[in-house]
């Protein structure tokens, strides 16, 4: 491994790190402070879960409404079996909280106004073969009841065991795949040396119609697969939604002194963008997203159930939910709501309102 990669990966560790302690060191003073500032003389507005007390002894209302986190993807996991090259949410932990704190998180974004969730990473089915991702979905979709349960995934860990015992749980399965050539694939990094994706896509494909999962793809545009088309293959799946996403650059994550990736390559300008979708306009269940609906459109929640913010360019983490709870955090996210639902953020996303033909 080059000096230089070895030194940036090093760093980033060192960083997520100090992140992860910083976080826990704010929270418990955030903690201390509810308790010891009302003994000063200082008020709380009692619809606040947390602000800055003022000189006046007074606690700032926030000038933005709260947002509601009706769809929350929370990346569980950072590790991944595939490299893709232009991943805005690499390894550079490997820490994946305990069921039993993610099912308290989970349980808590439900009583906030959850309505769906989607795992994701990382890949999620690395950890424990499937197991942690699928006792997740069961417990969202029978004890929480949500209206929609799904999962974005390379795909090259997903057994037909996995459909028989969770299947029925799961609304969405969003399937990543970036182009039909093989040779393309192993350009942008999602390959693992003989298996083929294109044919495992075909497989999951069969599973999902034989076990009622509806079928998604999600493609990333980028350098390698713009000038692609992809018009018999996409129609022959027959997906209910294919989401195309422009390729997007994140300081610190594909990009920067600090980052696990370096995705300036893959960068394609939004006048190509619209050209890729132009090719496919014909395409009814397509979905585009350019960088400006994605950047901050999306709750994202980390591996430690921290909103990540991305309205500078970067990642910048909220405290955990789990310390101070959904609306403290969510305040912190960037996340722009009334762009979530300009993009179509919100649409038919239980299976049991599909109506599809199986």
């Amino acid at each position: 491994m080059p000096l230089r990669v070895a030194g940036r990966r090093a760093l980033a560790l060192v960083r997520a790190v100090l992140a992860a302690l910083c976080g826990r060191l704010d929270a418990l003073c955030w903690s201390l402070l509810s308790h010891f500032l009302p003994l000063l003389g200082w008020s709380r507005s009692p619809t606040l879960s947390t602000a800055a007390p003022t000189a006046g002894g007074r606690w700032e209302e926030w000038e933005a409404e709260t947002p509601t986190p009706t769809s929350v993807n929370y990346h569980f996991t950072r590790q991944c079996n595939y490299k893709c090259g232009f991943c805005f949410h690499t390894a550079k932990t490997s820490f994946v909280l305990p069921l039993e704190e993610a099912k308290r998180g989970l349980k808590m974004l439900k009583e906030a106004g959850m309505e769906k969730i989607n795992f994701s990473g990382g890949e999620p089915f690395l950890q424990d073969r499937g197991e942690f991702v699928g006792k997740l979905v069961h417990f969202c979709k029978q004890e929480l009841k949500l209206p929609s349960v799904s999962i974005v995934s390379n795909g090259s860990l997903i057994r037909e065991q996995w459909f028989k015992k969770y299947g029925e749980y799961l609304d969405i399965l969003a399937i990543s795949c970036d182009s039909f050539e093989e040779e393309v694939n192993a350009l942008i990094g999602r390959g693992q040396g003989k298996k083929n994706h294109v044919a495992n896509l075909q497989r999951l494909r069969r599973w999902c119609r034989e076990y009622s999962v509806a079928f998604k793809i999600n493609s990333v545009i980028n350098r390698f697969n713009v000038e692609e088309d992809m018009n018999q293959e996409i129609k022959a799946l027959n997906p209910v939604r294919w989401k195309v996403f422009q390729c997007l650059l994140i300081e610190g994550e594909n990009c920067g002194e600090d980052a696990l990736r370096e995705a300036e390559k893959f960068v394609i300008s939004d006048e190509e963008f619209e050209q890729f979708l132009a090719r496919h306009k014909d395409i009814s269940c397509l979905v585009p997203e350019s960088n400006q609906k994605m950047k901050d459109s999306y709750l994202i929640l980390d591996e430690y159930m921290r909103f990540l913010n991305c309205r500078n360019g970067r990642k910048e983490p909220s405290r955990s939910i789990l310390d101070v709870g959904v609306e403290a955090a969510i305040k912190y996210s960037g996340f722009d709501e009334k762009m979530f639902l300009k993009r179509g953020g919100k649409y038919v996303w239980s299976k049991a309102d599909m109506k599809l033909d199986w």
